[in-house]
């Protein structure tokens, strides 16, 4: 176990998508700095398959040899806290953990898609010693799925977002987007409502997906005024936001909107439509500027091109702070490493083996 005051934490990651991956490595630091040594174990990707429900189960089987590789090198009477990152992560465990997730199956597996990952979604959700929501709504979609839970055993814990003092010379970029999951991000309507209300010199930035996936996935790109610029190093993709008027979107769920976060911290104006979900920048948007948010994307976007509210980047910068590293760092060494401490150290802790 750790010695001079650390705690050994066991991490589950998934690592599916690139926000996640963002996600879990900015949760492995704020625990490091903290105090905590962390062990981590990242599942493995598995093969493609054709549906929602093989591909969570894939994902699931993976998860959990990772967790019993972690289990299997933790050494003294007690295994350490673990960790899963997602539903997904725990659905499968070899042993029960907290777990740390941006939304539920039982909110995003609607139907046929989570016919088997619900319930036990719902028995997981109800064993778990410690929930870590990344958001008030994906907490309110948990208790919904579980008919209540404890308030003990809930910390909302969001995912950090990075911030820079590094300043932009010049906003040349007039809007930027970004299209992982293009269909769940709503691309389709962000690209017609810019090929309506676009001028000649101004352009759109697309990050996060290739020109070969979106035409894979049935988008027909507008001939002029859009630069597809694939996947992208995060300290890359965070320059390009920080040279961008806006952050356009349109999506018809969001989980968390990590990326509509960061573009509100690198100093971007966010145009959105509402959408499902726990989406914790929605908010920030209407009391920025209201303007801003509606199902009309175009004249939300001319909007915030031509008459852009005053001081919204300062006042940005204020609303966001919740959400910095600073902020998540100060809850995961005063309220989350003393529950891991507290849970394991109790003799009746789900850990022990």
């Amino acid at each position: 176990m750790a010695r001079r005051g650390e705690v050994d934490v066991l991490l589950v990651e998934l690592g599916s998508t690139e926000g996640l991956r963002v996600a879990e490595e900015a949760l492995r630091d704020s625990l490091r700095r903290a105090g905590a040594r962390v062990a981590v174990a990242r599942a493995r990707p598995p093969g493609e398959v054709r549906t929602l429900m093989l591909t969570d189960l894939a994902w699931a089987y993976a998860a959990r040899r990772a967790a019993q590789e972690l289990l299997a090198q933790a050494r003294g009477e007690r295994a350490p806290p673990l960790i899963y990152s997602t539903v997904t992560a725990a659905l499968l465990w070899p042993a029960p953990g907290a777990i740390r997730f941006d939304a539920t199956a039982a909110a995003n597996r609607p139907g046929r898609h989570g016919l088997w990952q619900r319930p036990l979604e719902r028995r997981r959700l109800r064993q778990a010693p410690l929930l870590l929501p990344s958001s008030a709504g994906a907490l309110r979609e948990a208790v919904a799925a579980m008919g209540g839970a404890d308030p003990a055993r809930t910390l909302v814990l969001p995912a950090p977002i990075a911030t820079s003092a590094t300043k932009p010379a010049e906003r040349d970029i007039a809007a930027i987007t970004y299209g992982a999951n293009p269909h769940k991000k709503g691309l389709d309507r962000v690209l017609e409502a810019w090929a309506r209300v676009r001028r000649p010199d101004e352009r759109l930035a697309i990050a996060g997906v290739s020109a070969e996936t979106l035409r894979a996935s049935g988008l027909t790109l507008p001939a002029e005024g859009v630069d597809v610029l694939g996947l992208l190093p995060h300290a890359a993709y965070g320059a390009l936001l920080r040279r961008a008027r806006v952050f356009v979107c349109a999506p018809r769920r969001e989980d968390y909107g990590l990326a509509q976060l960061e573009a509100l911290a690198a100093g971007c104006q966010l145009v959105t439509t509402p959408a499902p979900g726990a989406y914790v920048a929605l908010e920030l948007a209407r009391e920025l500027d209201p303007r801003l948010v509606g199902e009309d994307l175009g004249a939300a976007l001319r909007t915030a091109l031509d008459t852009p509210a005053a001081g919204y980047p300062a006042r940005a910068a204020a609303l966001i702070e919740p959400f910095t590293a600073r902020a998540v760092d100060r809850v995961v060494a005063e309220e989350l490493l003393p529950r891991l401490v507290g849970d394991i150290a109790n003799p009746e802790n789900p850990h022990g083996h």
